[in-house]
């Protein structure tokens, strides 16, 4: 991003999610102060829902796609509301998202004074989608035509499946648009990352949307806690396999750093190749668990030098002979074996020297960043250089498109070997 008169210029993806998310709080609360609310008691009951799960962020763990699943799924089933109790509802679309937004600035309060909370495209983004949800089934509902068309039976509930697929893709594409406005990754990737987001917590967020809507529809306001249940266990139950995962990633890191303490390798020169391998395997069209391989593999690429008896000069392996890498390269793979972890991360640790032709993707990538580092390192090259030799090595050592897209990473960042974080 570039700068201008001492401000950061948000890209302009960002600048229209957030302008259309701030265009519809401001139409919605400027109506509902207008003419009123329809419906007191449901809009407080929802907007007490959308606020306790909105509170729920307090207790968030890094990785997590959906930290506050009640309040999306609160605020999706205000938005596809069109009966309480069996009579008809009459709210609108835009009291749905004056009561979200309201609900959202109460949660913010404790939020705020904590430090912490969701950033302002988590919020635009809620926003935007819970509106798309309440343009696409209030005016139907509220004109009548969706009883015409689609009756109370299975139909109406098919409808509201059409209706949460097409939500959820929104979301998807919006969330990988945000994404890609903030890292320069291409999108395809990211796409598919929330995608297969929507495999896991986002499938339970929308379907538990839409049994609240129809179970408030039959048996009124009560059905909102009982319902909410199985969605607080998902909860509960993602997190706990969130901190287990961190956990995992947790003891990856501090193996990786006893080559670091043992002083085989230079400080924090696993969590630099870690970061460069990430940015190119997005590059080059990596998500989900291959980029989660490629990360591991590329933290304890270099433990293999713990077995030797004389340490490489400045731990850099990418100067030795090529059966001298793949010897240390081979024992590091029997190290990882032995720790436990995914045998793809070993597999991917063994061949890191073997020539790129014979390697798998995430080896070709360990394999470039690595040796890129290493020929920055105090006393051997610079940046440029370091880039220039790899491109001479690419007719045997390095795969051209790997070189590549570690040139393009680095000149979006900058042409330097340590990096921030």
């Amino acid at each position: 991003m570039s700068r201008g008169r001492g401000r950061t210029r948000l890209p302009p993806a960002v600048l229209a999610v957030r302008g259309a998310a701030g265009a519809l709080a401001v139409a919605g609360l400027a109506h509902t102060l207008w003419h009123g609310l329809h419906e007191p008691g449901l809009a407080l009951a929802f907007g007490v829902l959308i606020t306790v799960g909105e509170l729920a962020r307090w207790g968030a763990l890094p990785g997590e796609r959906e930290p506050a699943p009640i309040g999306a799924a609160g605020a999706l089933a205000y938005a596809l509301l069109g009966r309480s109790g069996g009579e008809p509802t009459s709210h609108g679309a835009l009291q749905v998202i004056a009561v979200l937004v309201a609900a959202q600035l109460v949660a913010a309060v404790p939020h705020v004074a904590r430090g912490s909370g969701p950033t302002a495209d988590q919020v635009a983004r809620r926003i935007v989608i819970v509106s798309f949800a309440a343009v696409c089934f209030q005016p139907l509902h509220n004109s009548g035509r969706s009883a015409v068309w689609f009756g109370d039976g299975p139909y109406f509930a098919l409808f509201l499946l059409v209706l949460l697929v097409l939500t959820a893709l929104c979301d998807a594409v919006l969330g990988a648009l945000l994404l890609r406005s903030g890292t320069a990754f291409p999108y395809g990737p990211l796409l598919r990352d929330e995608l297969r987001a929507l495999l896991g917590i986002g499938s339970a967020v929308c379907a538990t949307g839409a049994v609240m809507a129809l179970g408030v529809s039959v048996a009124g306001l009560w059905a909102l806690p009982v319902l909410c249940v199985p969605l607080l266990l998902t909860q509960v139950s993602f997190r706990r396999f969130v901190a287990v995962r961190t956990t995992y990633r947790q003891t990856i890191t501090s193996l990786a750093r006893s080559t670091e303490i043992a002083g085989y390798t230079p400080h924090g020169h696993a969590r630099r190749v870690a970061m460069l391998c990430t940015a190119v395997g997005r590059e080059l069209g990596l998500s989900g668990a291959e980029l989660t391989v490629l990360e591991y593999a590329a933290l304890m690429h270099d433990i293999g030098q713990l077995s030797l008896v004389d340490p490489v000069p400045d731990g850099a392996t990418a100067p030795l002979p090529a059966a001298e890498q793949r010897r240390i390269a081979l024992l590091g793979g029997a190290v990882v074996r032995q720790t436990g972890v995914d045998t793809e991360i070993a597999v991917v640790v063994e061949r890191q020297a073997d020539p790129y032709r014979e390697q798998p993707l995430p080896a070709r990538i360990v394999r470039a960043v690595n040796a890129y580092d290493d020929l920055c390192g105090e006393g051997l090259s610079g940046p440029l250089d370091a880039l220039e030799q790899l491109r001479l090595g690419t007719g045997h050592d390095y795969q051209p498109e790997v070189v590549e897209s570690l040139a393009r990473v680095l000149a979006r960042g900058g042409l330097t070997p340590v990096l921030p974080g």
